[in-house]
């Protein structure tokens, strides 16, 4: 699905595609220290080379800074909050994470999915990594300008409710300096959907904080 490159500032590539899954472990280390990463298409390296995307980068950074975790990211191109939260339990038991990372939402919009069921299974997920002993942290989106300011504002709230109801981390926007920049060509893929190679760091570098934050 292709839809038109926006030129304002709060342009966003939240437009995953549907095509295509990704599932695989990242990187290996003891048990007990190992971060599941539950994502659609930006985190499941749709349109790059293998080991470019930002939670491969991130598995390198765990080894830069010496932190001994297993990376397992099991995101899949097109996958919405109802497959995740149908998946939650089985990756759960399989896993036993000590860190959820949650990054979906975005495919749920652009379906026309109703916010209400979208902000019910990401509670659900979050809650049920939480009863497992997981600490979660929400990857939030943006709609872009086009979807209107009402829409926009309802559907940044659903992580934001779902963070304090869950009492979840929140990474308010997943994109921020990529989606939002005033010349968003150069971050994104010749779709206009996906951000690039050149992205992922940025992504990583909205997404690292956080995660230090959840680690011994």
């Amino acid at each position: 699905m292709h839809k038109p490159l926006w030129k304002r500032r709060h342009f966003n590539a939240l437009a995953v595609s549907v095509l295509g899954a990704g599932l695989w472990p990242v990187a290996q280390a003891k048990p007990g220290h190992l971060i599941l990463v539950v994502g659609d298409s930006i985190s499941a390296e749709y349109g790059l080379q293998r080991g470019q995307g930002w939670v491969a980068l991130l598995e390198q950074k765990l080894l830069s800074e010496k932190i001994t975790a297993q990376v397992v990211n099991v995101s899949i191109s097109g996958e919405t909050t109802s497959g995740g939260r149908s998946r939650m339990a089985a990756l759960l038991a399989q896993h036993q994470p000590e860190v959820v990372l949650i990054e979906l939402g975005a495919n749920d919009a652009l379906r026309g999915l109703a916010l209400a069921q979208t902000q019910d299974n990401l509670i659900a997920m979050a809650s049920a990594a939480k009863s497992h002993g997981a600490k979660v942290l929400l990857l939030g989106m943006q709609m872009p300008p086009n979807y209107g300011a009402d829409y926009a504002k309802q559907f940044e709230s659903v992580f934001s409710q779902t963070a304090h109801k869950t009492q979840s981390r929140l990474l308010p926007f997943l994109l921020k300096g990529v989606g939002d920049d005033p010349d968003p060509l150069k971050w994104f893929q010749s779709d206009r959907i996906h951000p690039n190679a050149a992205a992922q760091a940025r992504l990583l570098a909205n997404v690292w904080p956080e995660i230090k934050k959840m680690l011994p």
